[in-house]
Parts: C-alpha cells; structure tokens; sequence
C-alpha cells in the first residue's frame, strides 16, 4: 500500500520557555504534522510528547496521534509534561477540553452519589481527577447512566458549559445510541417506538395506558437475532429516566439481565444495555463531537449463529 508522505506546512506564532504555538497551513492529521515540525527529534521522542499530554489542538488537549488538522488550526508544542493521564478499572477517560469531559463508563459504577454511596461514583472519581491539577476545578452533571449499563456520558468542567448544554440538550444532542441484548425477537426488523412514562411509588418507570407523563420516543433496528435473544439498536429522540428499559418491557422483548423490568435471564451475567454513540455540539466552539465505542464482546458472544 502507498504511504502519504505529508508535509507540515505551519507557521510559528509564538515561542517561550514554556511552549509554541503553530498555525497549521495544510490539511492533515495530528502525528505526520509533528514528525514534520519536530524532525530535528526522534519518532519515539515524539510520540512521547504526544501520550504526555504536552499537544493542545484549538486550545484542547489531546493524545489522538490521528486528530484531523485543517488549514488554520493552531497546535500548541508544551515544554512541560502534562499530568498524568487519569487510570482507573471502572472508567476509561475517552476525551477531555477545558469545558467537558467524556467518559467510557463500566456496567457497575454509579453515576452520581445516592444516599448509601457517595465516593464509589464516576462523579467523584472525575472531581478528585481534575483537582488534583487545580483544588478550585469543579465537576458538573450533565446526564447519567444507569448503575447497571455501561458507556459513553459526559461531565461538563464549567458552570458556563453545563448551563449551554442542560438549557438546550435536544437541540445540541445530535446522536445518542444504545445497543442492547434483548429476550425473544420483535416482530418488526425496525420501529419506531412512542409512549408516555410515569414512574410509580416504587421508582419504578412504566409506559402509561392513560396517555399521561413524559412523551418517550426510541428507534429500534434490530441488528441480530437467535431464537432465543435478539440485539438491538437503539437511537434516543427524547431522553428520559429508563426509557429504553420500561419501553422494551412494554413490547414484551426485556433487556437480558433486567430482573426489574420483566427479564427472565441473564445470559451476560449483567444488564445487556450500552451507551454506544454520543455525538453533540460543543457548547463554546459550535463544532460537532462524535464518539462511539465498540459493541461489548459478551453482546454479539449471546447473539452469535
């Protein structure tokens, strides 16, 4: 296969002690760029620039080595390390700027505190990550994620940000999908499912007969099926507390491990329920952020011909 060879066509705006900053002439991607810029060191050392968090992009730090560069952009060379990159078994760190962060959240972990846990959360585990930089750096709720299902949600790291956001989430949210494992298989290959929810003296959340509540509405497509589960797709147009779990029950296909909602099984020894996509509008540079992580192993294991 030929290799592009690119060029990094940039010109130097700044230079310090601390850093330099570059304006990028020439579409490309993140790792070509610096070879080129920095070519009087080696690949290795480069590339360790990159993983040490010393690369901001527009003013957000990254360590993407193929973050697309276009004409304009300014990439910013720190002399100093950054901190060190957040680690921990229940939470993979996806993506981080100065306004948000974006997480992969394991099945297990708690969004928020609750009465009984308050440190066991992915909220306290992100504010003790970004104080540690600055004790006056604060985390904001956004969104949360079910104790039981895992992936994509993001924080907000400023007042400003989350306001931007909460105020306008349709508008700003272009994409939220899950996938999901559930029992038997829908009569329809895809629908479009809408209901009314209302949640009773046992916080329990359920499609209303009566017509009254919160509108929900979920696209499903079904993406396979055995004689026994079936593994769906599933793309949000409203957001609302269990939607997608009191909505399945509803049809009579509940979500594989969902004891709560009607499931006889659990085949994946957990809720078979993962936020797959999330894609919204950055709330101070306007642009449009897409992320999507795999479909879990065990998901396509229950549903494998």
């Amino acid at each position: 296969m030929k290799q592009r060879r690119y060029t990094a066509k940039a010109k130097s705006r700044s230079a310090s002690s601390k850093g330099r900053l570059v304006t990028v002439n020439e579409d490309t991607t993140l790792l070509p760029f610096l070879f080129e810029l920095l070519k009087e060191q080696s690949k290795s050392s480069v590339k360790s620039i990159l993983a040490n968090r010393q690369i901001s992009v527009n003013g957000r730090t990254t360590t993407q080595f193929d973050t697309p560069l276009r004409s304009g952009d300014e990439v910013k060379i720190s002399f100093q390390r950054g901190r060190e990159d957040f680690r921990h078994p229940m939470l993979r760190l996806v993506w981080e700027d100065d306004s948000l962060i974006v997480v992969d959240k394991r099945n297990g972990l708690l969004s928020m505190a609750t009465d009984k846990i308050k440190e066991k959360t992915a909220y306290h585990l992100l504010s003790d990550y970004v104080k540690k930089l600055d004790p006056a750096n604060k985390i904001f709720i956004l969104h949360r994620l079910d104790r039981d299902t895992s992936g994509l949600m993001m924080f907000a790291k400023t007042r400003k940000a989350q306001q931007i956001l909460q105020s306008n989430w349709n508008e700003m949210i272009t994409e939220r999908s899950y996938v999901a494992v559930v029992e038997g298989k829908p009569a329809k290959e895809m629908d479009l499912l809408t209901s009314f929810l209302v949640e009773n003296s046992a916080m329990k959340v359920y499609v209303s007969t009566q017509g009254d509540g919160q509108e929900a509405i979920t696209r499903y497509k079904v993406l396979k099926s055995t004689n026994q589960y079936s593994l769906l797709q599933l793309d949000l147009e409203t957001g609302r507390k269990n939607q997608i779990r009191a909505q399945l029950e509803s049809i009579g296909h509940p979500i594989a491990g969902d004891v709560k909602y009607g499931a006889a099984s659990n085949p994946a020894g957990r809720l078979a329920l993962h936020a797959r996509k999330l894609c919204f509008i950055h709330p101070e540079t306007g642009e449009e952020l897409r992320f999507e992580t795999a479909i879990p192993s065990i998901f396509n294991a229950i549903v494998k011909q």
